[in-house]
């Protein structure tokens, strides 16, 4: 069972989306990317909020709102293997021991991104276990 770690969000003003974020709920600044996007945490889930000017997995023009999610897995190799026999499409990888995260990128019906992998302020999943 694959575990949200991860949700990436677009917005028009990448520095107020994630102020709200961190004065209505609480949530900590874990990382200011190059590309300015800025990495949030609650501890267990990462939020990351994008900047429009960067382009989806396959070059698409970017909307705003939620723009892909993230999952972590016991299996990676597992999770890859039943994503493709479900029907999605791998488009990217960004490897491990990258300095903002790790995953690979796929993509789903109705256009849908998954990405698993991990992400800076989330929680391992302990293997053989999963805690609600």
């Amino acid at each position: 069972m694959a575990k949200i770690r991860h949700i990436a969000y677009r917005a028009a003003d990448v520095e107020e989306m994630a102020g709200f974020f961190v004065k209505a709920l609480g949530m900590t600044i874990t990382q200011r990317r190059r590309n300015q996007a800025i990495d949030l945490s609650d501890g267990t889930i990462n939020i990351t909020v994008l900047p429009m000017h960067v382009s989806g997995p396959n070059g698409e023009t970017p909307r705003q709102g939620i723009d892909h999610i993230g999952f972590t897995v016991e299996d990676e190799k597992s999770a890859e293997q039943s994503l493709e026999a479900a029907g999605a499409k791998k488009v990217g990888t960004i490897p491990l021991g990258s300095a903002v995260h790790y995953e690979m990128k796929f993509v789903g019906p109705e256009g849908i991104v998954i990405d698993v992998g991990h992400w800076v302020g989330t929680a391992p999943i302990e293997q053989g276990k999963f805690n609600a």
